[in-house]
């Protein structure tokens, strides 16, 4: 007996020694991301009153699924613009401004561990944003949101979340085209940073003091493209993946467009790049693995997935808890303002004169007394249907907060905001069985393009001038201005007072700068009138004003030559609209 436990006892400390070195623990980690929800917090569209795919709603569901599985190794991100969209941003942001803004109460219900905050959040100014970065429980995120006067992050950069022995940093960037679109009142006393100047800062703090086994950037960013100025470039989620290392995953947003990638950085490493598009239809999911020897990271593998919650069911409970709120934006939503007599839509807008950009404009010049206005569809495909018309149908009228300005420009600089307008909007025909419109079947997928090259909120049209688009003519040659369209000749020397709002004052689409040639630093001086709400609020007053309205086409500007548009734009939009 004696020998057979000291041979026992030898074979196990034999064994025991290599079994301590071996074993090591393992943690798995899931981050789901959402992003650019834009109100989508229930699954109901308030705006056309009807069921809503996607939405929190479902999203809830499959997060309590995931926490009922893997407990808080579940860690919920959410990307920015989520202030923005459904009538019952709106209704929180500016009618009801007593109560905790909605979008902080499902942010905090639904326990989301960081979020950040993206450029249409930042579009209500600082009066609805900041009061709303005080209502959400999580860390609000943005290293490159600088307050201006002390040089000091306006939001927190990043945040560190400790999981089972894991610390994971949560690093926050906000894409610094801000000053192209919105007023300086919106964001004043703030800058905003090159995104991977700041990035590669922070790292390099990160890497330092905090020692994370695990980075995530949470970039309210496009993959790459859109505004790039000798100062910062609009999209940059790719470049930061590329160019600066440390990170492990990228979750980014901003540009609509569903994608899923793993990018080498110049260290060789991997960097899984991921983003769910918009409206909460679809959430970005990783899956981190980790090996941990007494308290450090020895191995690790991350996976991910576009994962669509379309079908996921809605979560009862949740929307329980919000059926008081659902309730009062109902109330706000369903108010009739006055009767329309003809249905209006926007694909009209596409092919010439429609009475849907036609009847903005022409509230545009009569709320200020302009010359000559512009305006873009800024949906791809809404309507008004003829018949009663509803709070909530402004919502599909005028999609975004912009507010009414009225500049001065010359003639020149009017034709020349045209020209560029229409090189975006039309092909240069060579036959007549050339495409009239734009197109690219590479931008289907983007919520932002859907089938056009470039994107249709920036295709204006004017009222106030007659002219003619030739689509045979090469790229900045194509419009010729007749008339004004009270009969008065149309001078390019002569200055006339435009209304256009405050985005393309502001050089949204870059139609005043690139295309007129107008300085950016010289537009702020070349407006004379601010309205103090937003645009959609006047022209529901003036809906109300009038009551029963029929809409109808200027007919003051066509496409030529009419025996190749006519055709053309019957091929187009059956190819965009279908039947």
């Amino acid at each position: 007996m004696k020998k057979i436990f000291i041979a026992c006892s030898m074979a196990l400390f034999g064994i025991l020694p290599l079994t301590a070195k071996q074993k090591a623990k393992t943690v798995t980690l899931r981050i789901v991301q959402t992003t650019d929800v834009h109100g989508s917090f229930f699954p109901y569209d308030f705006i056309n009153r009807k069921p809503k795919r996607g939405s929190l709603a479902r999203v809830s569901s499959y997060v309590n699924r995931l926490r009922s599985e893997h407990g808080d190794r579940v860690i919920l991100l959410d990307n920015g613009d989520i202030l923005q969209g459904q009538p019952t941003c709106y209704y929180y942001n500016f009618v009801n401004t007593e109560a905790t803004n909605i979008a902080a109460d499902v942010i905090n219900y639904l326990k989301y561990d960081a979020q950040t905050i993206g450029n249409h959040d930042v579009e209500p100014g600082h009066a609805v944003y900041d009061k709303w970065i005080r209502e959400v429980n999580c860390p609000m995120l943005g290293a490159n949101v600088v307050d201006a006067q002390t040089g000091k992050p306006y939001l927190k950069p990043y945040t560190i979340l400790n999981r089972d022995g894991v610390r994971i940093a949560i690093f926050g960037l906000l894409t610094p085209a801000i000053p192209n679109w919105l007023t300086e009142d919106t964001w004043s006393g703030l800058r905003f940073d090159d995104m991977t100047a700041t990035a590669h800062r922070w790292m390099k703090h990160l890497k330092e003091n905090e020692k994370p086994d695990v980075v995530i950037g949470l970039f309210h960013s496009g993959k790459d493209g859109g505004i790039v100025t000798d100062k910062y470039e609009e999209d940059a989620a790719l470049r930061i993946a590329r160019e600066v290392p440390g990170f492990d995953i990228i979750f980014f947003g901003h540009d609509h467009t569903r994608f899923q990638e793993t990018i080498t950085n110049v260290e060789g490493k991997p960097v899984l790049c991921l983003n769910p598009a918009n409206n909460a239809t679809a959430v970005a999911d990783a899956q981190i693995n980790l090996s941990l020897r007494k308290g450090k990271v020895v191995g690790k593998t991350i996976s991910g997935k576009l994962v669509d919650i379309v079908d996921e069911p809605i979560d009862e409970t949740y929307m329980a808890h919000f059926q008081p709120q659902i309730e009062q934006v109902n109330g706000f939503v369903n108010r009739k303002i006055g009767e329309f007599k003809s249905t209006i839509n926007t694909p009209d807008s596409y092919f010439g004169n429609s009475s849907f950009c036609d009847f903005i404009l022409n509230l545009q010049l009569q709320i200020t007394g302009a010359d000559i206005a512009f305006n873009a569809p800024l949906s791809f495909n809404a309507s008004i249907h003829a018949g009663d018309v509803f709070v909530g149908d402004m919502f599909n009228l005028y999609k975004f907060e912009n507010q009414l300005f009225v500049m001065r420009l010359t003639g020149e600089e009017i034709r020349r905001h045209l020209e560029m307008s229409y090189d975006q909007w039309v092909n240069t025909m060579q036959s007549p069985d050339d495409h009239l419109l734009l197109l690219s079947e590479r931008t289907i997928g983007d919520q932002q393009r859907l089938g056009f090259k470039n994107f249709y909120f920036n295709f204006d049209s004017a009222a106030g001038i007659d002219y003619e688009v030739d689509v045979t003519k090469p790229d900045g040659q194509k419009v010729s201005i007749l008339r004004m369209s009270n009969g008065e000749p149309f001078d390019e020397a002569k200055w006339y007072k435009v209304a256009v709002n405050s985005y393309r004052g502001n050089g949204g689409g870059e139609l005043l700068t690139r295309g007129a040639g107008i300085p950016r630093d010289s537009l702020d001086s070349r407006v004379i009138w601010r309205s103090e709400r937003d645009q959609r609020y006047y022209l529901m007053q003036e809906i109300e004003k009038l009551q029963v309205v029929d809409p109808q086409p200027n007919q003051n500007w066509r496409f030529v030559p009419e025996e190749w548009v006519k055709p053309a734009a019957e091929r187009d939009r059956k190819l965009l609209f279908g039947k």
